[in-house]
């Protein structure tokens, strides 16, 4: 045997150990399911700052869960009562109505009383267009039928925060203004069935005026593209139903070669940037919505967001070796969810709820239908 045979034959020997090592990575659901168990509860000093958006990290929970299949392990009654909590209704002279929707917290001082039910509104209260998605969608996991939501209230809160250029603010005393919140927007309008809440021919010039030279989706116009930008513009025109009329299908190929070349062995949400565990998701979800994920190297994916798996606590985070937290341990379960994992359940990616939840809305939207005629 050759030198060269042996050193070929030692190279195929690693490579191969090396992909047996990746294969014996175990896919830990158990603990994930006790992570989300606790961020419903209590979360890590390091978060604190996130208390503020509470009812967004409720959703990572229990939406997690329920990809795992595994929403028996919470008190569905208690947490329906909890989030209805959080709804900003309108005052008896309806004079804030622009302002309703659902706050991420109690941390406007209307304290919740589980026996009591929520306090007295506040004089500075108001939803938020995040909180507002999140919040119903939680309430769809959890298999209530949205008939304690003011949809009327909601739908003029989400209304008022619309810019002229299309976008949206987060809350109605002003904010950031970008696709994000375009497409949480597009989500309430899409659960409530109902579309008065949002100028959609508006909302789509924007998503066009997003789309960047290099083919990727910015935040707004001339904004750099991104990955989650442009999962939510593309998320948004499918459930509008207006991707093919606003976007040719030139672009849309261009669009689906700019995420295809975001994979490394994860994804990541810009050029030369480092591969991020939920980019698997917003950039998964893309590719799948324009029918190409397929094309992505799902092996490598999967390793990546193993990878990241914290193996004693449960969840996943954004790089190796680094902290759980629940946005990078639900969007990695989302990943893998897209990814098939046999254990998952399936994700709808464009509204990023599990198809069970879909269905579960489906069935609403029908009965109310019904109630109409």
């Amino acid at each position: 045997m050759t030198f060269a045979e042996v050193n070929l034959n030692t190279k195929m020997a690693e490579e191969e150990s090396s992909f047996s090592e990746f294969e014996r990575i175990d896919f830990l659901k158990d603990r994930h399911v006790r992570f989300f168990q606790r961020s419903l509860q209590v979360l890590p000093e390091r978060y604190s700052s996130l208390e503020t958006n509470r009812l967004t990290i409720a959703f990572f929970a229990l939406s997690g869960l329920d990809v795992l299949d595994a929403l028996d392990v919470v008190d569905k009654s208690a947490l329906i009562e909890w989030i209805y909590s959080h709804q900003v209704l309108p005052t008896e002279d309806k004079s804030n109505t622009g302002r309703c929707g659902f706050r991420g917290s109690s941390y406007m001082g209307v304290p919740y009383n589980p026996s009591k039910g929520p306090g007295l509104p506040h004089p500075y209260d108001s939803g938020h267009v995040a909180m507002t998605y999140t919040g119903l969608a939680s309430l769809l996991i959890l298999g209530d039928d949205l008939s304690r939501v003011d949809k009327e209230a909601c739908l003029s809160g989400v209304k008022a925060l619309q810019l002229e250029d299309g976008s949206f603010y987060a809350v109605s005393e002003g904010s950031e203004n970008d696709m994000r919140f375009v497409y949480c927007a597009a989500c309430i309008c899409y659960i409530l069935d109902d579309w008065s809440g949002m100028d959609v021919e508006r909302a789509a010039r924007y998503i066009r005026s997003s789309l960047s030279y290099d083919n990727g989706i910015g935040q707004g116009a001339s904004l750099e593209s991104h990955g989650g930008s442009t999962f939510c513009a593309i998320a948004t025109l499918c459930l509008m139903g207006k991707l093919q009329e606003t976007l040719t299908e030139r672009e849309l190929n261009r669009i689906r070669r700019w995420c295809i070349m975001r994979q490394q062995s994860g994804f990541h949400g810009r050029p030369n940037k480092p591969v991020d565990t939920c980019y698997s998701f917003w950039v998964g979800a893309v590719l799948q919505l324009l029918d190409v994920f397929q094309y992505s190297n799902f092996e490598k994916n999967r390793n990546y967001i193993l990878s990241t798996q914290d193996r004693l606590v449960g969840g996943f985070a954004k790089w190796p070796d680094s902290h759980p937290d629940p946005l990078h341990a639900y969007f990695g379960i989302c990943g893998l969810s897209l990814l098939g994992e046999s254990s998952l359940r399936r994700m709808h990616p464009a509204l990023n709820v599990s198809e069970r939840a879909l269905q579960h809305l489906q069935q609403l939207h029908r009965t109310w239908s019904e109630s109409c005629t």
